[in-house]
């Protein structure tokens, strides 16, 4: 069932031969995660990009006053890793934490390059879902520095539907450069119109 709910995700990129299949059944690392476990922790080498199959996650940074900034969320065929961390080998600078109990299809940097010479086609659908993240990343930073509070709630809202109803609402505002409360305000507003 997993299985196929990954190669339903790959058909929307690619498409794959019933060998190009077979070829990578046994690739799929299949793992559980607990609500509150970490897939990786800020200090600690990424060593997977994680596919979403079910779930949703976290990737945050702590600063040194100990403060959380939400960088994004996953949830299911969605992707999430600290990048940086995994491409270079380095310690990450960012916690990827469940919140709630998750499956993921994980991938190690060396099973992408076995997957990339047995099937040339996941390379390039591997570079497509990377340039995808890297303009929704820049997306976000224009809205950062060009909308206000309610816009980004609003832009947010839109590109998490429903996702305010499965984490809490302190985690938004981290997301959001905002307090809880002034999150509070923004949608007691809406509700209000």
């Amino acid at each position: 069932m997993d299985q196929e709910i990954f190669f339903q995700y790959l058909s929307k990129f690619i498409s794959l031969t019933t060998d190009e299949k077979d070829i990578l059944i046994p690739f799929l690392k299949h793992r559980k995660y607990l609500k509150g476990q970490y897939i990786v922790q800020q200090g600690d080498i990424c060593n997977y990009d994680s596919f979403v199959i079910k779930g949703c996650l976290r990737t945050y940074h702590v600063d040194q006053r100990g403060q959380e900034h939400v960088i994004r969320f996953a949830i299911e065929n969605w992707w999430t890793a600290d990048m940086g961390s995994f491409i270079n080998k380095t310690p990450a600078d960012y916690n990827v934490q469940c919140l709630e109990n998750t499956d993921v299809f994980q991938f190690s940097s060396t099973t992408l390059e076995e997957i990339f010479n047995q099937i040339p086609k996941f390379e390039s659908f591997f570079r497509l879902i990377i340039q995808n993240a890297f303009v929704a990343s820049e997306k976000r930073i224009v809205r950062n520095f060009s909308l206000d509070a309610r816009e980004r709630y609003l832009a947010f809202s839109a590109l998490y539907p429903r996702l305010d109803q499965r984490i809490p609402q302190y985690m938004i505002a981290s997301y959001l450069g905002i307090t809880k409360q002034y999150l509070s305000e923004i949608r007691n507003q809406l509700a209000h119109e």
